[in-house]
């Protein structure tokens, strides 16, 4: 550019080139032409744009972060490791197969998350919020709720156990709160409202689970097991599961209300397993149920001594007197109609209570209390 210059106007650009080197070296500048470019002109000119003065964050988004960074520290994250043998070394390798979140539920190293989280789990390692690995043991397990808790050798300040609630009193509209940590690296934090209540969703083992959360907060593959909060960040449920052909997020979440998990929690911990109320039968399945009776249940086998034994209950009979059992129709007034509704109807009773069963016997229309007993 500067050899061009020179030639279109001889001396004149000539003492313009000098003049450009002279300026050089006196820390100024000028252009092609001669025109100043001010001080210490390096290239192209560069505006900087001034700094907008900071906005003060709103109350609700205070309240919102505050929530957050009380509760984070309480979630965890969970990696569950499967041990496969190589087909030719038969050397043994511990892989990972899924992850998850959870949270803490006491300074006893107890955590709670979802049952899918941890099955068949050879080892488990849970992550603590400063990055800590500790690997953990399965304490209990509730498959048809979707539950599970494991435990961490820690010392108990290391922990801080979630602030939990209630879910009998939440109201569609009010806001919510999502928090995971799904890679393990940070949590993650989504808000939204509870869309609607009283949901019935299917857990692993085909057991309806009732009276699920439905929310629009994102809750993404790896936020399993994560608390969902109420706007006082208190527990109101365990993010379990989203309806998504694709797998992502697309606005409808389920969570296991915290009113359930306060049930089934002490019982995984003290017990490893759930106790529920039953009357001591077994049923024939469904579809060949519906081969001999439009509606209702037909009893396969009465376990002798238990409730529907003392209450005079008739299981199916093999052989040349071959006999179909009981069909119970109806459980305190309201209707059965498959297994899943006689399980569902006992899940709200309480064992020692008393139910009233209405049955089918030889063509007949009987009614038969039946006293509830604690079973596996």
């Amino acid at each position: 550019m500067q050899i061009m210059t020179l030639h279109r106007h001889g001396l004149a650009g000539l003492l313009a080139l000098f003049a450009v080197m002279a300026s050089s070296a006196q820390g100024s500048a000028v252009g092609e032409w001669g025109q100043p470019l001010g001080p210490a002109y390096a290239g192209p000119e560069v505006r900087l744009r001034a700094v907008a003065p900071a906005v003060p964050l709103e109350a609700e988004e205070s309240h919102t972060i505050q929530i957050f960074e009380r509760t984070a520290p309480s979630v965890v994250y969970i990696v569950n490791s499967a041990l496969y043998r190589q087909l030719f070394s038969r050397n043994v390798y511990e892989v990972p197969q899924g992850a998850g979140s959870g949270f803490v539920w006491s300074q006893a190293g107890y955590i709670v998350t979802n049952f899918h989280v941890v099955y068949n789990a050879d080892s488990l390692t849970v992550v603590l919020a400063d990055q800590s690995e500790h690997e953990a043991r399965v304490v209990g397990v509730d498959p048809d709720h979707d539950l599970a808790v494991v435990q961490i050798q820690v010392a108990k300040e290391k922990l801080s156990p979630i602030l939990v609630g209630s879910s009998h009193d939440l109201k569609v509209g009010q806001k919510v709160l999502a928090i995971g940590n799904p890679f393990g690296l940070d949590h993650t934090l989504t808000t939204g409202v509870v869309s609607a209540l009283h949901r019935s969703i299917e857990s692993m083992t085909k057991r309806t689970i009732e009276n699920a959360i439905q929310t629009d907060a994102a809750i993404n593959p790896g936020n399993s097991g994560g608390p969902l909060l109420d706007s006082g960040g208190r527990l109101i449920g365990i993010n379990t599961m989203i309806v998504s052909p694709s797998g992502a997020f697309s606005g409808i979440g389920f969570a296991v209300p915290v009113d359930m998990v306060n049930d089934i929690v002490p019982q995984l911990i003290q017990h490893g397993r759930v106790t529920r109320a039953g009357i001591g039968v077994s049923l024939l399945p469904d579809s060949l149920a519906r081969r001999s009776v439009r509606q209702g249940v037909i009893i396969g086998k009465v376990f002798p001594g238990g409730p529907a034994d003392r209450a005079g209950l008739r299981g199916t009979t093999q052989g040349h007197s071959a006999q179909l059992g009981d069909v119970i129709m109806a459980l305190d007034g309201e209707p059965v109609d498959t297994g899943d509704d006689l399980l569902r109807l006992l899940g709200r009773r309480k064992a020692g209570e008393q139910v009233r069963l209405e049955i089918l016997r030889d063509g007949q229309i009987r009614e038969v209390t039946v006293k509830l007993e604690a079973v596996q």
